[in-house]
């Protein structure tokens, strides 16, 4: 089953509805990028700091399921040089719309991550990637290209539900499913997901996520939590997200 045909739809469809995450920047938000006045966000509410990016001026940048025309805008207002690899064609759209209307180069890919990444070994100094892994089963072997096409010494920023969010109806305040949350396992639970829109969507946990960074070889040097932005779990401050720099050694 080639689920990820089906989540690469769903995606344009929330675009074409209005998804808070395919709205791409306005001209004013990229001037003043320009300014160096901007922000970031790699989970859904906290900003990431601009500690962890260094000097981003002419580094070679990656921005990893991250289409939509909202970060890669900013990095590339920032210096960097900017590759977008995301399986949307809606997230695509916007990107090359934003670059055409501000005047500048970015590569934009239509790939799915969860194959090998088109690219050599050791050529993006940063990889950018926010939460995206939801929509992945497997997420050690995208960790382990992430690593191969990094320089030594290269930086990897990642957002990641850590799965609460799937065992927990943020609504109604009761525990609905099971872990792992896995609709390839589940026929019901997948048929669930179709009706309601959902895309197929996976549980992680922080040990397949942390962990599966340290097995392919990252050094990890700082992480934050956060909460979804809305809901009861973010009303009692619980998180349910975390973001994570980590360092090709």
């Amino acid at each position: 089953m080639d689920y990820q045909k089906e989540n690469s739809k769903i995606i344009d469809k929330w675009c074409s509805e209005g998804w808070k995450y395919g709205q791409l920047i306005s001209h004013e938000a990229y001037q003043r990028a320009l300014e160096g006045n901007w922000n970031v966000c790699l989970t859904p509410t906290k900003f990431v700091p601009h500690e962890w990016f260094g000097d981003l001026k002419g580094k070679k940048l990656l921005g990893l399921a991250s289409g939509g025309g909202q970060q890669i805008p900013i990095f590339n207002a920032l210096g960097a040089q900017c590759t977008v690899l995301d399986y949307s064609s809606k997230q695509c759209e916007s990107e090359h719309m934003v670059a055409q209307r501000e005047n500048y180069h970015v590569e934009i890919i239509q790939a799915d991550m969860t194959q090998k990444l088109p690219f050599p070994d050791e050529t993006f100094d940063i990889i950018f990637h926010p939460v995206s892994n939801s929509y992945i089963e497997k997420v050690e072997p995208v960790f382990q290209e992430c690593y191969r096409v990094l320089k030594k010494n290269g930086i990897f920023l990642g957002g990641y539900d850590i799965g609460i969010d799937y065992a927990f109806d943020n609504r109604k305040g009761k525990i609905r499913h099971p872990l792992p949350f896995n609709p390839l396992a589940d026929p019901k639970l997948y048929k669930e997901c179709v009706k309601n829109n959902l895309g197929i969507q996976f549980s992680h946990t922080i040990e397949e996520q942390i962990g599966g960074q340290l097995r392919a070889g990252f050094q990890l040097t700082h992480l934050y939590e956060d909460t979804d932005g809305e809901g009861l779990l973010h009303e009692y401050n619980i998180p349910s997200y975390i973001a994570t720099r980590c360092i090709k050694i």
